[in-house]
């Protein structure tokens, strides 16, 4: 039930918050109106989503999703859960009846995991934080779209990214799996996701259509730029020719999402996807980040309609940061730091 506290007597780890104590609450809703959105910009949770963004953007510059790093059993035991959940897509087909939008069969598929959620984060979960399953379940069940409305969009992709900040902050992820956070089970993420998309046929939540950066993703733009910086010879014009594409998509995952793009929808890239394609104009891969950056922050962080859906509890607090924008800064780096 929303609200209910549970307690954990579990020491902080490797960076992970003091949980000595800790109650845990399931998330629940805090942005009903417009001007909520003031508290969401000063949050604890503001603060660390987005630096918990920036960090795994610092940690992915220059790297190849094929270059080797280490993959913890706590990264096992993720895609482990996200393995299941496309083995459920294979067990529940798509209704034969057609619908004007999306799949009815999704909504089966939906509460699956709406019963199952507690269960697979569990697993992930070890026994001494067993009090903190319910709340990090919440952003689970959060982050695989809409089953009324079978819609998924930007603002269930920052739910599957609070739900792994959430790991980190209880310790299960840790600084050493900054890029399997990214390259393992983001990347898988992204594939389950995909297959949602195509077997339901899920309508894009709150699309701009052509004027939107993508129907369904944003953040493995950002990172996907951010692993292409100073790249010697992939420049941002490079990636609307198909060529380049089919020979880098498995190192990079922009390019990935660019191949899932032109598989997807038909005629000219500079039409269906202009935002995309006036971006390949842009000199420089680290403006591209900078950019997306800026844009995410803008299109999804600071959009009503995106962050009116966002649950907040006692891991990602609504209550306000007490740091002056300098320490926040500081603060979001500091993962960042360690890595150098």
């Amino acid at each position: 039930m929303a609200g209910t506290e549970q307690q954990a007597a579990a020491p902080p780890e490797d960076g992970a918050m003091p949980l000595a104590g800790h109650s845990f609450i399931v998330p629940k809703k805090e942005i009903h109106m417009v001007p909520d959105m003031a508290k969401w910009k000063r949050s604890q949770a503001y603060a660390e989503y987005i630096g918990f963004i920036l960090t795994l953007n610092e940690a992915v510059k220059g790297k190849k999703l094929t270059s080797e790093y280490k993959v913890s059993e706590a990264v096992e035991a993720v895609l482990s859960l996200l393995n299941t959940l496309d083995r459920w897509i294979d067990e529940t087909p798509p209704m034969d009846r057609p619908s004007r939008f999306g799949n009815k069969a999704f909504r089966t598929w939906y509460s699956k995991l709406e019963q199952e959620a507690e269960n697979l984060v569990s697993v992930v979960i070890p026994p001494a934080l067993s009090a903190a399953v319910p709340e990090v379940a919440l952003y689970l069940k959060e982050s695989v779209g809409n089953s009324t409305r079978i819609d998924y969009g930007t603002g269930h992709e920052a739910a599957f990214a609070a739900f792994l900040c959430c790991l980190c902050k209880v310790g299960v992820l840790k600084v050493d799996d900054q890029l399997a956070i990214v390259f393992q089970i983001f990347n898988r993420y992204l594939e389950v996701m995909r297959k949602l998309q195509k077997t339901y046929r899920m309508e894009p939540a709150g699309s701009q259509g052509v004027w939107g950066l993508d129907d369904f993703q944003f953040l493995p733009f950002i990172w996907g730029s951010a692993q292409l910086i100073d790249h010697p010879t992939l420049e941002p014009r490079h990636f609307v020719d198909e060529k380049v594409v089919n020979e880098n998509h498995k190192d990079y995952i922009f390019l990935e999402c660019i191949r899932f793009i032109t598989e997807m929808k038909t005629g000219p890239f500079a039409e269906h996807s202009n935002q995309l394609w006036n971006i390949s104009a842009v000199p420089a891969w680290s403006k591209v980040n900078q950019g997306l950056i800026r844009m995410y922050k803008a299109e999804c962080l600071e959009k009503f309609p995106v962050i009116q859906h966002f649950k907040f509890g006692s891991l990602l607090p609504i209550q306000p940061t007490h740091l002056v924008p300098e320490e926040q800064r500081r603060r979001s780096e500091h993962l960042t730091t360690s890595l150098q």
